[in-house]
């Protein structure tokens, strides 16, 4: 069980970046390479002021980096085992939910 603060708060800000499909989308991008940007925003067919929020707001969550390459800035993952992490998390859920092991899942709907 998790009690220390800095566990629960590291976990909390994983889910808030992971809360959102754009910003899923995103970690999903930089888990292939690192990205501009101009290119993130055309590859996701999003505005560059919307992308920008979700590129703060990943960030702020510990979860991506910029790097200055002259005049541009690149972003990618702060540390290349969230890219593990996001492949473990993802197959996991694919796991549960092909096992449905909650006897209640399909009445309530909570599995």
């Amino acid at each position: 069980m998790l009690t220390v603060a800095s566990d629960i708060e590291v976990l909390a800000r994983f889910g808030r970046a992971l809360a959102d499909p754009i910003r899923c989308r995103l970690l999903l991008a930089l888990r292939e390479a690192p990205a501009y940007p101009s290119d993130l925003a055309d590859a996701l067919g999003i505005s560059r002021t919307r992308l920008s929020n979700h590129l703060a707001c990943l960030r702020d969550c510990g979860l991506v980096v910029t790097v200055p390459d002259g005049r541009r800035t690149r972003y990618e993952l702060a540390d290349v085992r969230l890219g593990s992490a996001l492949d473990d998390l993802r197959a996991a859920v694919v796991a549960v939910e092909t096992d449905r092991t909650c006897a209640d899942a399909e009445t309530k709907g909570c599995c």
